[in-house]
């Protein structure tokens, strides 16, 4: 949203909160203001439901051991503000009509720059010079990204009204549709809306009301809609082959930390109507169970999940509805000792500032209408609200969620257990000279259970909003409970040196999935390399040699020796690109996106892709 505060008041919130969706701070240096800041005027006007945000030039950024922001000013500012105007009106397809203010604060003038969210009938907003899809931002948090192909859809679908899902299937036909699937889905309507019309239709007429399939040509041509939510087994694994859920029990802590235990595995297919409760009863019968007292008087004990049943048919629906199926990839459940993990194709459209926010962005409206219809699912963007409410009503941690763009992956996160119980209240004695918040209590549980918490997992553990984040996670940086990896993320904290020397103090151990240890030889490349390249067995170490003598690797070869260095041991993304000898947002982007997208390599870290010990593994 566009927010009306002054200048001085917005550089004092940069400081206690950093930039963010909504608010912007570029320095500049003389009167070209660079075309950084066109990039996040587009993006700003691009980003469906953020209402615009506001860009204060002339606000320097400086670095210590927190950012710090100040007002650096900018020179004539009439003539800089006519300029800006001049390029938003020419620079892009469609002119963005940008409000510039010229605020003082001190002695310094700052141009406070309110860019309005565009109408969607002129999205997407790009420069024209460069063209789609490359010219088009976004705004994800406090960065501009470039669009990606489906960010297009997104956006021409809301002047067409035609989604991916609408689309007819060329090879598909009324035979392809089970004739169960379309009793299930009568069956569950008519318990939801005993009057429901579509009842009362017959089975052709009713597919076509619910925008499963289209009569063309006196035909019946099925939708991919319809094939997901009606087709038989047989024509879903010829049209959609990847359209399997692989619920995978994990025996570690982390993945595939021990090869030498195979993991269980169970494979099911078929219609969105059929394989729902299939999914639901698989995670349901295999998690921990907990005891429901029913009756006092008689002493009658239920069993039940350990997570509540509610949250996994949330979770799972929230897979179904939401995945997204040009991606030629199974979801993924997997079921570690200590919590659940649900990999889902499709990062979300909605950024993760505005999980909590009512609303959803449908990446398959026709599918989740259905599944609306059905009371599988809502469709108003309250199912992450729904499951933090759960899981706290049931004392367990709050669900944490991660949506990665670049390998187009939604991760969820469900850990299993109960947040300050008697074992955790006793451990967190040796803390209680430091004076912690409840709030700021959970994170150091937390930080102790996954061995890595973010402002995002702050505001989901807790419930609050992003300037009571900042806040307190700044509190346990200046208490040096956390800080800023080496390498990794930003705003991603790993344990402190105070955590560790205060963790044991009672001499007991609580074992995390992460080493606490710094990354120090990540940061010296030189002594990085000669610690690899001594505990590398000879072959691989001459093939390493090799590679690191050409200008260019073949791809294909590249991948391949990547698999084979990260079979050898696991591997972060700096070791991978020293031993390549290239940098890492290279091998990043040329090499290890795809081979975790094809499987081929797995993060140790499945739960939290950003986590700043990352590695990865290959079986």
């Amino acid at each position: 949203m566009i927010l009306p505060q002054p200048a001085s008041e917005l550089i004092k919130r940069l400081n206690e909160v950093d930039e963010s969706e909504d608010l912007e701070a570029k320095a500049i240096s003389g009167i070209d203001p660079g075309k950084s800041l066109y990039e996040t005027i587009c993006a700003m006007a691009n980003e469906p439901g953020l209402g615009g945000g506001v860009v204060l030039l002339g606000v320097s950024r400086e670095m210590g051991l927190f950012p710090f922001y100040t007002a650096s000013g900018v020179r004539d500012p009439d003539k800089l503000s006519s300029d800006i105007v001049s390029a938003c009106g020419s620079l892009f397809n469609a002119p963005v009509r940008v409000n510039i203010t010229p605020e003082k604060v001190g002695k310094k003038v700052v141009l406070k720059i309110a860019v309005p969210e565009s109408a969607k009938a002129q999205k997407p907003v790009y420069f024209k010079a460069t063209g789609l899809p490359k010219g088009a931002y976004r705004r994800l948090g406090p960065t501009d990204v470039r669009c990606t192909d489906e960010d297009l859809s997104t956006f021409f679908m809301d002047q067409s009204h035609e989604s991916a899902d609408s689309q007819v299937v060329k090879e598909a036909s009324w035979n392809d549709i089970d004739q169960n699937a379309i009793q299930a889905y009568r069956r569950a309507r008519k318990e939801a809306y005993p009057a429901a019309a579509e009842l009362e239709m017959r089975d052709e007429e009713m597919l076509e009301a619910l925008g499963a399939v289209r009569i063309r040509d006196g035909k019946i041509r099925c939708t991919l809609a319809g094939v997901l939510l009606f087709g038989s087994q047989s024509a879903l694994r010829r049209l959609l082959p990847s359209l399997r859920f692989d619920y995978i029990r994990v025996p570690s802590l982390g993945w595939a930390e021990n090869t030498d235990i195979p993991f269980e595995a169970l494979e099911m297919r078929g219609s969105l109507l059929l394989v729902a409760q299939k999914i639901m009863a698989a995670i349901a019968d295999d998690l921990p169970k907990a005891f429901k007292i029913e009756n006092h008087q008689t002493g009658q004990r239920t069993e039940m999940p350990v997570l509540p049943f509610r949250v996994i048919r949330e979770a799972v629906v929230n897979a179904l509805m939401h995945r997204n199926y040009r991606v030629n990839k199974p979801v993924q459940i997997l079921r570690y000792p200590n919590r659940l993990v649900i990999k889902n194709p499709g990062y979300s459209l909605k950024s993760e500032e505005r999980f909590d926010e009512s609303g959803s962005f449908l990446r398959n409206p026709v599918t989740a209408e259905v599944l609306h219809e059905t009371r599988y699912a809502e469709t108003k963007g309250s199912g992450i609200r729904v499951m933090k409410r759960l899981m706290e009503k049931s004392g367990l941690a709050s669900p944490t969620f991660e949506s990665d763009r670049a390998l187009d992956e939604f991760t969820a996160t469900f850990l299993f257990h109960h947040f300050l119980d008697e074992k955790d209240i006793s451990w967190l004695a040796n803390f209680k000279e430091l004076d912690l918040t409840q709030d700021q209590m959970k994170a150091m549980i937390f930080l102790r259970e996954v061995g890595a918490i973010s402002n995002s997992i702050y505001r989901g553990l807790n419930s609050v909003d992003t300037l009571t984040a900042s806040k307190s996670l700044r509190k346990l940086r200046t208490m040096e409970l956390i800080i800023e990896p080496l390498v990794g993320s930003k705003n991603t904290y790993v344990p402190g040196p105070a955590f560790s020397l205060l963790a044991n103090k009672d001499g007991s151990t609580y074992g995390g999935t992460v080493s606490m240890d710094a990354t120090v030889d990540e940061a010296d490349p030189k002594r990085l390399l000669q610690s690899l390249m001594a505990e590398m067995p000879d072959r691989l170490r001459k093939e390493v040699k090799l590679a690191q003598l050409q200008a260019r690797l073949q791809p294909d070869k590249a991948m391949d020796m990547i698999v084979r260095l990260c079979q050898w041991r696991a591997l972060s993304l700096a070791e991978i690109a020293r031993l390549l000898d290239k940098s890492s947002a290279h091998v990043s982007t040329k090499y290890v996106q795809s081979l975790v997208a094809d499987g081929r390599l797995q993060y140790t870290f499945p739960e939290m892709i950003q986590h700043p010990h990352q590695r990865y593994r290959a079986r």
